[in-house]
C-alpha cells in the first residue's frame, strides 16, 4: 500500500472512530499534497510526500517554540498532538551516529576539505538522506566533519 493510500484509508477510520483532532491533521496533510500535485502538475510518489510530511513537521516545531515563547501552551499542545499524527507517516529515522557515518562516508566521497565545500557536500547529502534523517542533525554533521 502506498503512503498516499495509507493516508486517506487513515483518515476514513478517524472519520469513523469520529477523531476531529486527528482527522483535522491528515486533511491539513492530504490538502498540502493536493496543493502539490495541482501546482506541479505531478502525481505525488512516497518520497514526494515524504518531504511534504517533513515541511509540516518543521512548522510545528517552529510553531511550538513561538507558542511556548509566547507563554501559550494551550497552542503549543495542540501543534505537538498534530506533530504527533504527522511522525506516523515518516519512514524509520537514523539515529545521530548513523547519520554521522552516513555524512563521513559522502565527505570522503566527494573529495571537501574544509567549510567552503559545504554546499558540495549538502547537495549530495540531501539526495541520499531526504526522509531518512533529520536535516537539521544532517547540517550539524556535515559541519562537524568539514570543520575536524
Amino acid at each position: 500500500m502506498s503512503l498516499k493510500d495509507q493516508i486517506t484509508e487513515d483518515m476514513k477510520t478517524a472519520m469513523r472512530a469520529k477523531d476531529s483532532e486527528r482527522l483535522g491533521t491528515i486533511r491539513l496533510l492530504q490538502a498540502a499534497m493536493k496543493q502539490k500535485e495541482v501546482d506541479e502538475r505531478v502525481t505525488l510518489d512516497d518520497a514526494a510526500i515524504v518531504a511534504i510530511v517533513d515541511k509540516l513537521i518543521k512548522q510545528r516545531k517552529d510553531s511550538i517554540t513561538a507558542f511556548e515563547g509566547a507563554g501559550r501552551q494551550d497552542l503549543a499542545d495542540k501543534e505537538k498532538a498534530e506533530m504527533a499524527v504527522l511522525q506516523a507517516y515518516l519512514p524509520e529515522r537514523m539515529s545521530a551516529e548513523e547519520t554521522l557515518a552516513a555524512v563521513k562516508a559522502i565527505v570522503a566521497e566527494v573529495g571537501a576539505s574544509g567549510p567552503g565545500d559545504m554546499g558540495k557536500v549538502m547537495g549530495v547529502v540531501k539526495t541520499r538522506l531526504a526522509g531518512k534523517a533529520d536535516m537539521g542533525q544532517v547540517s550539524a554533521a556535515v559541519k562537524a566533519a568539514l570543520a575536524g
